[in-house]
């Protein structure tokens, strides 16, 4: 073959022919036997039937009902069950996490339920506290003044004990001498010792010698507690003080359920629940500065929120409103019991009592 002949021969192998006949792929024959036969535009091998427009719509209503659901179920968690015919579900619901800090408002309001001898927190904040001592959240311990944080930590140890045998001890409850309370005292603090006489032994105990500014007690022939459950809130806090004692504040919210003693105690007696905030500060003193004991600590002020507790006059003991919880006088001031966000002592009325704006 010439030359000429055999380089033509190559070019055509690789660019083709200009006029030879292209062989159909196997796709654009299936197609034109589908258009012989009538079957109309083919379906592409990567395209899809789009959903219709009544199904995708109703998709995003359903989706758009459960994020409202949910958010309403966040916010008013208890209302939206009631809705349902329950009454709250668990009555006390989620415990709420324990205080480590001032709160900076009260706690939500809660549905308006009526405390029962089974439920006695029922529609209450508290319901959602912690029993008892598990309520007063002890910080952790640092060295500071006089004292190691070995120390500190026996201090604070210490001072939350008081405030349990103080509140919550069930004698002491019931009318008994608060000894074990009396005993973390410094029996040198004479003012401390002269009031601690006159408010436990005096009948008639007046506002200074009132008892109660340290201690919780009921008369046994006039209330006694649903249930063996105080709920309680509040916290402990430290500092340096004077001559370098280590200074604890004390600042816990204790919610007594009580019943009338002389009742039936079915499932109809009334329950008042006593709200009782108190702020006390205790001084851990260095030994070699003050005199004191081992173990005791000094006081160096007390105060309290009183609520159904009673408001003629000091009587050594709480007076809850039995058969009048919902009587409020004119001129007396009104106070959230559960409102922890405001110092103790905010509300004071003409004659020094306040009305509980719930229980």
């Amino acid at each position: 073959m010439p030359d000429e002949e055999w380089e033509r021969f190559l070019r055509e192998s690789v660019d083709g022919a200009g006029d030879a006949p292209v062989e159909p792929s196997a796709r654009a024959r299936e197609v034109q036997a589908r258009l012989r036969k009538g079957g109309g535009r083919p379906e592409g091998w990567r395209t899809y039937t789009p959903a219709t427009r009544g199904r995708r719509t109703g998709w995003y209503v359903t989706g758009l009902v459960a994020a409202v659901a949910l958010v309403l179920v966040a916010l008013f968690p208890q209302q939206i069950v009631g809705w349902f015919g329950g009454d709250g579900g668990d009555p006390a619901g989620a415990p709420v996490a324990a205080e480590s800090e001032r709160p900076t408002a009260a706690p939500g309001p809660e549905r308006a339920l009526r405390p029962t001898p089974d439920e006695p927190f029922r529609g209450s904040p508290a319901a959602r506290w912690a029993d008892g001592a598990d309520g007063i959240t002890v910080p952790a311990a640092r060295a500071t003044g006089w004292m190691d944080a070995a120390q500190v930590e026996r201090a604070l140890r210490r001072s939350k004990e008081f405030m349990v045998a103080a509140g919550l001890d069930s004698g002491v409850l019931r009318g008994k001498r608060p000894e074990r309370a009396t005993a973390l005292l410094n029996p040198h603090q004479r003012d401390v010792r002269e009031y601690l006489r006159a408010a436990l032994s005096s009948a008639t105990p007046t506002e200074e010698t009132d008892p109660l500014l340290l201690f919780s007690r009921f008369r046994p022939d006039q209330a006694e507690l649903v249930g063996d459950v105080v709920k309680t809130r509040g916290r402990l806090t430290y500092r340096e003080g004077e001559r370098g004692a280590v200074e604890v504040t004390a600042d816990v919210t204790f919610v007594y359920p009580v019943t009338p003693a002389a009742g039936d105690g079915g499932a109809d007696a009334e329950v008042v629940r006593t709200i009782v905030r108190r702020e006390v500060v205790m001084s851990w003193d260095d030994p070699s500065k003050v005199i004191t004991e081992p173990d005791t600590m000094s006081l160096v002020s007390y105060s309290l929120d009183l609520t159904n507790g009673g408001c003629s006059g000091p009587t050594g003991y709480f007076d809850p409103p039995f058969g009048r919880a919902d009587e409020q006088p004119a001129d007396e001031a009104l106070l959230d019991p559960y409102d922890r966000s405001e110092p103790v002592g905010t509300a004071t009325g003409a004659d020094g009592c306040v009305t509980a704006t719930r229980s």
